[in-house]
């Protein structure tokens, strides 16, 4: 049996190249992100160190520089956080499964030690199956199939009915590149081609879609509500409406998955963020944007507590039906 190839995909973390870091001077802010530092690369050293004890093929590449889909390997191993795994799947598309090692846990009672100080927050890893203390048990049970990955739903967007070629893991976010600066425009919700919502024009701070896996990122933090993780549907939500009338019950809601969310965009400039900052599109007045979950599902071996949660929020829904 050929061996198993593995791409081991890693968040860099030197503070000494960090220039937001080189205007601190404040001591315990310091050794807190030293050992932050720390803490993220010996978590690499450990991963390489139990994949070279491993009948593996791997081979490790920092995430700044990953420019290419990622092919022609079995397992995608992403050290760092959420956003590590993120930025790998906008690389992969629904062949490849990826298990994410959170490299840099919160530590609760370090946050509450120093919470008048500074945030002394660390890594949130809420898709990371994996931490340094169950690494080797978690690649153990991949290797061996006792573990196999959650399908997880991701976004699609189409500009003037062209594709974007960037899938969102979490969410996109729709809005003027100043936030300072009023976006307007008007969507409708549609099933195939038929409208199934009327149509609601906004003038607000933009417009919010997430899969279920980022309904507990910013969705959740703006008033939305966490879905369980495999559900194939979006959740929506108008940013800051102003006097959103009538259409009050309307700038939030759920897009099924066999529906869309169709947007036409008002204002002279436009952004798409995907996944956050870093992944962005221009798009300007007049233009129109679909939005649905008609995208390649990503393989994502998740925590335990994950599936968990998932079974407790759809047996809750089912009982609300």
């Amino acid at each position: 049996m050929p061996k198993k190839r593995l791409l081991l995909l890693l968040k860099p973390f030197d503070l000494r190249q960090t220039n937001a870091h080189s205007q601190i001077t404040n001591p315990q802010i310091l050794h807190h992100l030293e050992n932050r530092r720390k803490e993220h690369m010996n978590a690499i050293k450990f991963c390489q160190n139990i994949l070279q004890q491993k009948p593996v093929d791997w081979e490790p590449i920092l995430r700044n520089n990953l420019s290419q889909p990622i092919c022609n390997v079995d397992l995608v191993i992403t050290v760092g956080g959420d956003g590590t795994l993120l930025q790998a799947s906008h690389f992969m598309d629904d062949s490849i499964p990826v298990v994410g090692v959170n490299s840099d846990p919160t530590q609760i009672e370090e946050v509450e030690q120093f919470r008048n100080e500074f945030d002394a927050n660390r890594s949130t890893g809420h898709l990371c199956a994996a931490t340094v203390n169950n690494f080797q048990q978690v690649l153990d049970d991949i290797l061996e199939g006792r573990k196999v990955p959650s399908k997880l739903s991701r976004i699609s967007v189409h500009v003037k009915s062209q594709l974007l070629s960037t899938y969102a893991l979490n969410d996109i976010l729709i809005a003027h590149p100043c936030p300072a600066t009023l976006s307007r425009f008007s969507f409708k919700i549609k099933r195939e081609i038929r409208p199934f919502s009327p149509l609601v024009n906004c003038r607000s701070s933009g417009l919010r879609v997430s899969t279920a896996s980022g309904s507990t990122a910013a969705m959740l933090s703006a008033g939305g509500f966490p879905m369980p993780i495999l559900s194939q549907d979006l959740q929506y939500m108008v940013r800051e409406p102003i006097s959103p009338g009538a259409a009050s019950s309307l700038v939030h809601g759920l897009i099924k998955s066999d529906q869309c969310i169709e947007t036409t965009w008002f204002s002279k400039e436009g952004v798409i963020y995907i996944d956050g900052s870093h992944v962005c599109y221009s798009v300007q007045n007049g233009d129109t944007i679909e939005i649905s979950s008609k995208a390649p599902i990503l393989k994502v071996f998740l925590p335990h507590q994950l599936l968990s949660q998932n079974y407790t929020q759809k047996h809750a829904l089912h009982m609300q039906d």
